[in-house]
């Protein structure tokens, strides 16, 4: 069993992840703390996934702290089978980065500036790269979709549900209002629900690199496909 906190030291409200990883479980019965109780009520949860498979159990969970100090996350008990296994304790440090005596700068007149075609590129670039993530994930579903027939025959198609969820995702302007960051991380998630439906792969919990490495292992994908998930993931 191993255990991975991805950082130790948080803003106020930041999100972390703490993930438990068990291997060669054989099937045995994995018990653990339940959903949404694994960690100390300072830890405000904001998702708790569980993939448990015959041989592998993931555990993956997203946390803020809302309150300044040192906090730990204790040695947590796992009985797989007859087993007891144990994590290692983790201490984490959340820190305020908004002081009192912070210098405000007064606001200064717009000024006239001309813009070049550099400059247009700053204002605009995330709009045309963000339309071409949006493009490469499409063309990543349909490339996972037609590998699949040649595998299986008839895969448990997911497409138009996830179609769905990007039109959904398109209407709530993240672009036009510049929340670039929450339309990036509620596209990532649609692509790894869409990849997790499809061919039952624990995407939903699994970092890029474990998920590339897993999806190589099970040939789930075609080669062009798994480049095209690293693309877009890292």
């Amino acid at each position: 069993m191993s255990s991975n906190l991805d950082k130790t030291t948080l803003a106020l409200g930041e999100v972390a992840v703490f993930k438990i990883q068990i291997i060669d479980v054989n099937g045995e019965n994995v018990q653990i703390a339940a959903r949404n109780e694994l960690l100390p009520f300072h830890f405000e949860m904001v998702n708790d996934s569980i993939a448990s498979q015959k041989d592998i159990y993931l555990r993956s969970v997203k946390f803020a702290v809302f309150q300044e100090g040192k906090f730990t996350i204790p040695v947590i008990e796992v009985k797989v089978g007859d087993k007891i296994l144990k994590t290692i304790p983790y201490e984490v440090e959340v820190i305020n980065t908004a002081k009192k005596g912070d210098e405000i700068n007064d606001i200064m007149k717009n000024k006239e500036v001309k813009l070049d075609v550099k400059d247009y590129w700053e204002m605009y670039k995330f709009y045309i790269l963000l339309a071409l993530l949006v493009i490469a994930i499409i063309v990543l579903i349909i490339g996972i979709v037609k590998w699949g027939r040649k595998q299986k025959g008839s895969p448990a198609v997911t497409t138009n549900q996830t179609l769905k969820d990007l039109e959904k995702l398109r209407k709530k302007n993240y672009i036009e209002t510049e929340n670039f960051r929450a339309f990036y991380v509620e596209l990532i998630e649609i692509s790894r629900a869409f990849i997790t439906k499809q061919y039952q792969i624990p995407a939903d919990v699994l970092l890029t690199d474990d998920l590339v490495t897993y999806m190589k292992s099970t040939n789930a994908i075609s080669q062009e496909n798994e480049k095209i998930v690293e693309e877009i993931f890292l």
